[in-house]
């Protein structure tokens, strides 16, 4: 529907302010082809405004919910699937992993380069093991151990 004839309808209809409605006047009487679109669609509403609606019988909607009660509710289906298909498939794929990594085992060189580490552990432990980091050490022990206390009675707290 073009905009012309959503204007029109809203003419007709009588949906449109006064600056609106005087502008599809003018449009009306300066434009004969809007003027025919016009006509037609008066004629149209008139054909509308004629007919009778039909309407329901007043026990319809009782007739409805009472059909919708009496229909049996959808069970969701289930379907068993044999367990043999089950184990044929994952064993199908364990003997082809198997079978893989039996030819790479079969086509690998298994021979490892030789390495020479030095490492030097020549340290001064007194230097990074002090009173102070062992007090630290053994405090966050005590709390890790408060808190696992705690949640240990409290599980047995809400099992009672």
């Amino acid at each position: 529907m073009n905009t012309i004839e959503q204007q029109l309808w809203d003419y007709i209809d009588g949906n449109l302010n006064d600056s609106s409605k005087k502008a599809i006047e003018e449009k009306i009487e300066s434009n004969a082809e809007i003027k025919s679109q016009y006509e037609e669609l008066l004629k149209l509403n008139l054909v509308f405004n004629e007919l009778d609606l039909d309407e329901p019988s007043m026990s319809f909607n009782r007739n409805v919910m009472e059909s919708v009660a009496l229909a049996p509710a959808p069970v969701a289906m289930k379907t068993k699937v044999d367990k043999k298909i089950i184990y044929s498939i994952s064993g199908f794929f364990l003997v082809s992993l198997l079978a893989i990594l039996g030819y790479v085992f079969y086509n690998v060189n298994f021979k490892m380069p030789q390495f020479h580490f030095k490492a030097n552990l020549d340290f001064n432990v007194e230097k990074y093991i002090t009173p102070t980091a062992i007090y630290a050490f053994l405090f966050a022990d005590l709390v890790i151990g408060l808190i696992f206390l705690d949640q240990f009675l409290r599980k047995k707290v809400t099992q009672k």
